[in-house]
């Protein structure tokens, strides 16, 4: 507002004083923002990919309010930007930074290592990993629910086929399933799970009625 205001140098300093201050400000915290949310493996590439997404988007818009200004004029055009800004204020309130503030996203280290007859070269795969439960009938929406959340996990650390599957034939037995593309990126799944993904997981296994769900490991098999 003070930019589409502005008749003589001090009004102009003054709202450049302002929009370098916001502008140091919304950046570090949007920079701290994205790294508490993510975990130290993906981290590098998830603040790669904040960068990418958030200068992208300030060329693009430099470009769009070029032409506004072009078209309706320039102290016009900083009137507009002030009224959006304003507008966002209250329509993106309910979107929150720090979301991931609360989560422990440190190594949890509590996957076993897999079992094996053989030695397995690493590059080898894909590989099939399946995991048992047996629960109650009556608790199978709230199962899935749940299992819809570890299933999301698992595609963040690495798998690119998830899904579930109950046998026909017994009620409460449920198979998850998720496919890795090689050996050595399923155990990586095993340094990348955090705390927090073990408490999700412990919220799927209080449905299991017994033990441990059974996992079972298989790879692709050649001649």
């Amino acid at each position: 507002m003070l930019y589409g205001l502005a008749r003589v140098p001090t009004t102009a300093i003054l709202a450049s004083v302002m929009a370098g201050a916001s502008w140091i400000w919304v950046v570090a915290t949007l920079t701290v923002s994205a790294q508490v949310a993510l975990p130290d493996w993906v981290r590098a590439r998830g603040l790669a990919l904040y960068a990418m997404v958030f200068f992208g988007c300030l060329a693009i818009g430099s470009a769009m309010w070029g032409e506004v200004a072009a078209f309706v004029g320039l102290p016009t055009a900083h009137f507009l930007a002030a009224l959006g800004a304003a507008l966002a204020i209250p329509l993106t309130w309910r979107w929150k930074l720090q979301t991931g503030a609360g989560a422990d996203l440190t190594p949890s280290m509590h996957w076993p290592a897999p079992l094996t007859a053989q030695d397995i070269e690493q590059d080898r795969g894909p590989v099939l990993v399946t995991v048992e439960y047996r629960i109650s009938p009556q608790d199978r929406e709230a199962f899935l629910l749940a299992l819809e959340k570890v299933g999301s996990e698992r595609r963040r650390d690495g798998a690119y086929r998830w899904g579930v599957y109950e046998d026909t034939a017994e009620q409460g037995r449920f198979v998850e399933t998720f496919v890795v593309a090689s050996w050595i990126e399923h155990l990586r799944q095993h340094e990348r799970v955090t705390n927090a993904d073990r408490l999700q997981e412990e919220v799927v296994r209080r449905f299991h009625l017994a033990g441990e769900p059974k996992v079972t490991h298989f790879i692709a098999a050649e001649p």
